[in-house]
């Protein structure tokens, strides 16, 4: 039996972070991830015609609430399979980029109906919370691959990191 055909799906994943170094990870339920869910970082997928930048100014303005964002670069890149809620097989063209705020307490005001059903949670972690975290983080090794993004070390061109 063949591989279903999967749609090319165009993600944006921001590593938002604020002036303590802090990085704000969101905790769902989703097909093909365990059970108990998984903490991931703040985004979600273009609109068609969206840019990189612009998904994830949106994205950050609907699950945060935050609106005085400075977005960086794209750091790194990562591909995969993944089953959406929805149930639909795509293809995830996932981009990171780094983005600065001011912290504070996220809104989830700008939640649609299947993201309160499906996150769990929100919230800011340290390095040191996320190095002793024993919940599945996504994407793997985070708190490994976190360290260069806080001191400002970011490749000149998006590195790609493992799937999964």
């Amino acid at each position: 039996m063949s591989e279903p055909q999967r749609r090319d799906r165009l993600t944006v994943r921001v590593l938002l972070l604020d002036p303590d170094g802090r990085l704000l990870l969101m905790k769902g339920r989703f097909p093909g991830m365990p059970p108990q869910g998984a903490w991931f970082t703040v985004g979600g997928g273009a609109e068609p015609g969206e840019t990189i930048l612009q998904a994830a100014v949106r994205e950050v303005q609907e699950e945060t609430g935050f609106s005085d964002v400075q977005f960086g670069p794209v750091i790194w890149r990562s591909d995969g399979p993944l089953i959406l809620p929805s149930g639909e097989p795509v293809m995830m063209r996932e981009h990171f980029i780094v983005a600065q705020c001011a912290g504070g307490e996220p809104s989830r005001a700008g939640w649609e109906e299947l993201e309160r059903q499906l996150v769990l949670d929100l919230r800011w972690w340290s390095l040191d919370e996320l190095r002793a975290c024993t919940d599945v983080v996504y994407p793997a090794g985070l708190a490994a691959l976190l360290p260069d993004v806080l001191d400002g070390r970011h490749p000149a061109e998006p590195v790609t990191i493992p799937w999964g």
